[in-house]
């Protein structure tokens, strides 16, 4: 794996971008361009979690990016695989000199875990330099990587709002919600940098996961749950779930009981041979019982019967039947946004409160999305030519949807309480809510990540039956004004 110090930018692009210089018409002087999550009719999602942009300008764009050995490998490079010399030396080159390798490229966007509506604009990119309006665009194929971090933050959150609508309606409070979804994604995803990433995506909306690298890249502390049955053999799972309640006496311990049959283990290790000793926990070093395999809806309701039946339950203040409190259970295997809201839902039917429940999540959290999951993209809307500006677009017959925004754009929250993207350079900057976070290979703005989580939190309607982020015709005028308190 190449080490961080020897990424080269030049390298970092599409090759057809190589002779874009070539392609622009005579004495262009500025290229400004934007990214967007398109609005698509039909599509799941009606509003994201801008994240991951801080990330992308601290590892690849910030500080002094361009230097003459990075300059003679990528001429070296491009030169065999175009067969013909068409890098543009020169131009890198007095990016080097009059920069001294810093990238002079100005991006304005949105603060990191804002939530705004699908089809407005994210952020911009232009060129703060005449001579090198081509580097707008260059850039392209690295920030479009921010496709990945804005949609796992953006599902992460969907799971949080199905979860604090079964849990408010059957619990009456939200306490614990940001623990009820584990991260269990890293084997699923493709390199250690997605696990990271997608892992820090998710830790915007909860403070659980299993995902290391993702707790490495936000500096969060964790409990690790641990899954080590199968070693002891057969005959011996009794022995190596006492082992486990030995070796972890205090703090929540997960414990996988599904690698032979799970309804008897639930019966006859837990809810007989080690029952005491179950029995001892407190709800600060709860049991959590793990299924791992079948129907996920199915099994949870056998298990939970056998635990009801074995360790008796209580009914809460709204009538919901719940385990006693060092008792819970994690369903990892099989968890969607459709699976969770399936099993949420037949298990209120049969009397549960959700507060018995945490999930785990690991292929559809950080790896089952794509680009076009939201319709991720990046399109130049203005430039400037002999001194004039000319707003631009694209507007294809065949497809509406990617018809693209026109001119210099701002985003604002209008009269009516929307968030709204401003056209042909028409914004007030008094109003636009595009912060300058990088401006000549210098970042300007850093977010916490308690700031990022605080602009990500749920607001009351999230918590609603009827609340969900798909097409409808309601408006978000509500959804503007009422924060949820107390979530992180």
């Amino acid at each position: 794996m190449m080490a961080a110090q020897d990424f080269n930018f030049l390298l970092a692009t599409d090759s057809y971008k190589i002779t874009h210089y070539k392609q622009y018409p005579p004495s262009v002087s500025k290229v400004y361009s934007y990214f967007e999550c398109r609005h698509k009719k039909g599509g799941q999602y009606n509003e994201v979690v801008f994240f991951g942009l801080q990330y992308l300008l601290k590892k690849y764009l910030a500080g002094r990016v361009v230097t003459e050995e990075k300059i003679q490998e990528a001429k070296v490079f491009y030169q065999m695989h175009f067969k013909q010399s068409v890098f543009d030396e020169e131009g890198w080159r007095k990016v080097l000199e009059k920069y001294d390798g810093r990238l002079p490229i100005r991006i304005k966007a949105v603060p990191e875990g804002k939530i705004i509506p699908r089809g407005n604009v994210l952020f911009t990119v232009e060129n703060t330099d005449p001579d090198f309006f081509w580097l707008t665009n260059y850039i392209e194929t690295m920030l479009l990587q921010m496709w990945y971090p804005i949609t796992v933050a953006t599902i992460s959150r969907e799971f949080k709002k199905i979860l604090a609508k079964h849990l408010k309606a059957t619990s009456g409070s939200l306490e614990g919600l940001d623990i009820k979804l584990h991260d269990f994604g890293y084997r699923g995803v493709s390199s250690q940098e997605s696990a990271a990433l997608g892992g820090a995506a998710h830790l915007v909306n909860f403070c659980s996961t299993d995902t290391v690298a993702g707790l490495r890249f936000v500096t969060f502390c964790f409990s690790c749950l641990c899954s080590t049955i199968i070693s002891w053999g057969k005959s011996r799972e009794k022995d190596a779930y006492e082992c486990l309640l030995d070796q972890f006496p205090s703090g929540p311990v997960a414990v996988v009981s599904d690698s032979y049959d799970i309804f008897k283990a639930c019966k006859h290790i837990w809810g007989d041979k080690l029952k005491e000793r179950v029995m001892e926990r407190s709800e600060d070093s709860a049991l959590i019982i793990r299924p791992d395999s079948g129907d996920p809806a199915q099994t949870l309701i056998e298990v939970i019967k056998i635990l009801e039946e074995r360790f008796g339950c209580s009914q809460n203040s709204v009538g919901y039947k719940v385990l006693p409190s060092y008792l819970r259970i994690i369903q990892g295997d099989g968890i969607d946004l459709n699976s969770i809201n399936e099993i949420l839902e037949k298990l209120s039917n049969e009397g549960w409160s959700a507060e018995n429940l945490f999930f785990g999540c690991g292929s559809a959290l950080l790896q089952k999305i794509n680009r076009d999951t939201l319709n991720c993209a990046f399109k130049c809307s203005y430039v400037e030519t002999n001194g004039k500006g000319m707003d631009v677009y694209k507007q294809p017959v065949t497809d509406p949807s990617k018809g693209s925004k026109r001119g210099r754009l701002s985003l604002r929250r209008n009269s009516d309480g929307f968030i709204e993207t401003v056209e042909r350079g028409a914004g007030k900057p008094e109003e636009d809510m595009l912060v300058t976070v990088f401006e000549n290979g210098t970042i300007l703005q850093e977010y916490t990540l308690d700031e990022i989580r605080k602009a990500a939190q749920l607001w009351e309607e999230d918590a609603s039956p009827s609340q969900h982020n798909k097409e409808d015709n309601s408006t978000l005028e509500s959804h503007q004004k009422c924060i949820m308190n107390g979530v992180h």
